[in-house]
């Protein structure tokens, strides 16, 4: 028993110490990314993209690892800037599978070569389904907002100036007529909420936003090294050979579709995945479960719902399925 607690332990400190780093990392690194680029400014410009739409979708979705609860309103803004649907159903693969937070904690457990196929299965996959989407049907199962509502304001109503928190009141009521504010007289130097922050501000948001991020991972990450230590030692190998196969290739299939109900959270997926590999999953199931459950879990596909029809949200589904199955034989029959 004492032996077991052992392995346990060692299992525990080595996978949690790993995943913290990389966490603490990619936490950095994704608030540089949210300070310095701005968002809104890079999705109008690939939104004139053209017959590259699939691939420019594709590589947004690397710097922006967001949760399926961020990508929907992101892509429902794309769409209302015109952004072709090739780029849209590409960027809805490529953010949650192929961003650098996913491709960090795969290399950070399996080494680099495993994850330098995983990335290319899954971009490659984005650009393809994504292109391919494009020129369908699909690009007519959109929801659009309905934003006539929003933006027929009242344009002979008064409307203050607002200028980095101060109003200043207007001295007509006429249509469009509003006086300048009397802060803000001076040539060339008058300043306004979207007067660009200096490095040492965007810095220190950066590291804020960073920050917040690694508090809120982290818990992930040490249930996920727990699990994984105990399932190393207390799994029964006869469990994993019944579910999932003994180096089956019929378990690929099976994981695929296991891994759709699943909300899989990387950081807490990659660990126990990367213990049930010592207990006999193949490489190739383990993969084809992180695709499938990462990529169109039951959640997301709920969340993707809002903005996208029945037909289009199938298409998504089986795009997730073939990459997951296909993505799964690869690593089956190559490592």
């Amino acid at each position: 028993m004492n032996e077991k607690l052992n392995l346990a332990l060692n299992e525990f400190i080595h996978v949690g110490v790993v995943l913290v780093l990389i966490i603490a990392l990619v936490s950095v690194i994704t608030g540089l990314i949210r300070a310095f680029i701005p968002q809104e400014k890079l999705q109008k410009r690939l939104s004139k993209t053209g017959k590259y739409s699939g691939l420019m979708g594709a590589l947004l979705g690397i710097p922006t690892p967001f949760c399926s609860a961020s990508m929907v309103p992101v892509s429902m803004g794309m769409i209302e800037m015109g952004a072709p649907f090739a780029m849209v159903f590409s960027f809805l693969l490529s953010a949650p599978l192929a961003n650098f937070v996913v491709v960090g904690f795969i290399f950070g457990v399996f080494g680099w070569k495993v994850a330098v196929v995983y990335f290319l299965i899954v971009f490659i996959g984005s650009v393809l389904f994504g292109s391919i989407a494009g020129q369908t049907s699909l690009k007519t199962c959109v929801k659009r907002l309905d934003l006539k509502s929003k933006t027929a304001t009242n344009a002979c109503t008064a409307q203050p100036i607002i200028s980095c928190g101060e109003v200043a009141q207007p001295s007509q009521n006429s249509c469009g007529v509003v006086q300048e504010s009397t802060t803000h007289n001076s040539a060339g130097s008058s300043s306004s909420c979207g007067e660009s922050r200096d490095s040492q501000t965007k810095l220190a948001e950066a590291f804020t936003f960073g920050w917040s991020l690694f508090k809120r991972i982290f818990p992930y990450v040490l249930l996920g090294a727990v699990i994984s230590a105990v399932s190393a030692v207390f799994v029964p190998d006869a469990w994993v050979e019944k579910y999932l196969g003994n180096d089956s290739p019929l378990a690929i299939p099976i994981a695929a579709t296991v891994g759709v109900p699943l909300y899989l959270r990387i950081e807490m997926a990659i660990p126990i995945l990367n213990a049930l590999i010592v207990k006999g999953m193949s490489m190739g199931a383990a993969m084809a479960l992180i695709i499938g459950g990462t990529g169109a879990s039951l959640p997301e596909i709920a969340i993707i719902s809002s903005m996208l029809k029945p037909k289009a949200i199938l298409a998504f589904v089986c795009a997730v399925m073939t990459m997951a199955i296909a993505g799964g034989y690869i690593f089956y029959f190559f490592f």
